[in-house]
């Protein structure tokens, strides 16, 4: 009876830690499985930004409230950002290879016109009393816009860097909780604010 009733005790035990073991791996699994749409949807937010960024920045190089110059170059910078979009965009799965879709270029392209054309001068005169109110009001969409493309890329790497984190777990790796999922990519462009410098 002492041996019949150890092997029941260790079958139970084995049970309960098969038991726990498949809880846990369902629970990773799951985990996992959020974070990844985490990391889509805020690829998608950040797409979204950047294109407000890019329309804002063209509205205000066609206001008139620039020289012809500045208008020039920003408008230049706004219209790369948008047709790149529109030519290679991120796709439905975020996740898919494309990642960013190698629009870092030219979103860095376009803060830096910003950077340059909005110099703290400029922003002076759009928004003194005898700036034009059109170009004030495009200055100010401008400057909002490119203030959440920085909190959306901010968003983005951090939802990135909790993936990374997960799949870098021994039992993630092992028991291949990921799946065929690309391990998603940190966006990386220059995002400083108008007038932060050229």
């Amino acid at each position: 009876m002492s041996a019949e009733n150890d092997l029941l005790v260790i079958a139970l035990v084995v049970l309960a830690l098969l038991i726990a073991l498949g809880w846990y791996l369902s629970y990773s699994a799951a985990r996992l499985d959020r974070l990844h749409a985490k990391v889509e949807g805020a690829m998608s937010v950040l797409d979204a930004q950047l294109v407000r960024r890019a329309e804002a920045s063209l509205e205000l190089a066609t206001s008139g409230a620039l020289d012809p110059a500045s208008s020039l170059i920003l408008a230049d910078a706004a219209s790369g950002a948008i047709r790149r979009r529109t030519e290679h965009p991120i796709g439905d799965d975020p996740l898919d290879g494309q990642h960013f879709a190698g629009r870092e270029g030219v979103e860095s392209d376009l803060s830096s016109a910003l950077a340059t054309v909005l110099s703290d001068d400029q922003q002076a005169v759009l928004r003194g009393n005898d700036g034009d109110p059109v170009g004030r009001e495009a200055l100010e969409r401008v400057e909002a816009s490119a203030l959440r493309v920085q909190l959306a890329r901010q968003f983005h790497n951090d939802a990135v860097a909790q993936v990374r984190r997960v799949r870098a777990k021994t039992v993630v790796r092992v028991f291949r909780l990921a799946g065929h999922a690309a391990l998603p990519d940190l966006v990386d462009f220059d995002d400083r604010l108008p007038g932060a410098g050229a």
